[in-house]
């Protein structure tokens, strides 16, 4: 079974039906990240990944902030919660050490969720900046609170987004648009970010987890087998050829069409019902 409870920098919950919600959880920090943190959280979704109890993944801030990236501060103020690895040196304090840091630990947090053939949601509270910038662009959907403010930051400290952020914002809003964005430093607020296409939806600040579970059962309840094949077709298909995509998606289809989830949809189509999906998960 997935573990649940408090970790280092967040929490866990599995609500029904397979919604899992980390919630970071160091808001006198502004939910900063920091090395066990992101170790911690990686063990999580490689939990998620492997555990058929999961269907959707849920990112939550607490506070003020969904988080405001790295904590720099190099103040350790009572970490709390479980730890799921075993600390090891960050090694920062040189070059090889800044490579294998963003390699092996910061890098593929991203690559992760990215990866992960389960739907994720990022609902943005507050203010997202660098680490968590990246990490809410990283997710299928972004739900973000009337309050929340987001960009990359990294200049400021005469530093690169180095977790995929110029990546992520190249993909949803294109060149010259991502220049302008990361060259000027830019800070927007969810309606400038919602114009922008950096994310789906805007809400008032106390719709934003109703509104965000909302979306997560709908996916949950959906045809987990097709929604996650098709998940990575389409990620697949934003680099592929035409006929690489199709090529692609003729691979996946297949195993979408010989599942019981199709039978049933289309039993409940001639039925004029409901469709049940996902019984093997039931089961």
């Amino acid at each position: 079974m997935i573990q649940t409870g408090e970790c280092r920098g967040f929490e866990v919950s599995l609500e029904d039906p397979g919604i899992l919600v980390v919630t970071f959880n160091r808001p006198d920090r502004l939910n900063g990240m920091d090395a066990p943190m992101k170790r911690d959280l990686l063990e999580t979704l490689t939990q998620a990944a492997m555990e058929d109890s999961v269907r959707v993944v849920l990112f939550a801030g607490s506070g003020r902030a969904f988080s405001a990236g790295d904590d720099i501060s190099g103040q350790d103020k009572g970490r709390r919660g479980e730890a799921l690895v075993p600390d090891i040196h960050r090694g920062h304090d040189n070059v090889l050490g800044t490579i294998n840091g963003l390699r092996k630990i910061s890098q593929p947090i991203n690559t992760a969720i990215r990866g992960l053939d389960k739907l994720t949601i990022a609902a943005m509270n507050g203010v997202a900046v660098q680490t968590g910038f990246s990490l809410a662009l990283s997710c299928d959907f972004r739900i973000a609170s009337s309050a929340a403010r987001m960009g990359s930051g990294t200049l400021r400290f005469g530093l690169l987004p180095d977790e995929g952020g110029h990546y992520l914002l190249l993909q949803m809003m294109g060149l010259p648009k991502t220049i302008d964005f990361l060259m000027r430093n830019r800070l927007v607020g969810a309606a400038d970010a919602l114009d922008l296409g950096l994310v789906h939806e805007v809400v008032e600040p106390d719709e934003l987890m109703p509104r965000a579970m909302d979306l997560a059962r709908e996916l949950a309840n959906g045809p987990q087998v097709a929604m996650r094949l098709l998940k990575r077709s389409i990620y697949n298909a934003a680099d592929q050829t035409w006929e690489q995509s199709l090529e692609d998606i003729a691979a996946r289809t297949p195993m979408a069409d010989h599942h019981p989830d199709s039978r049933e949809g289309v039993a409940a189509f001639r039925a004029k019902r409901t469709p049940a999906f996902n019984a093997w998960l039931e089961d």
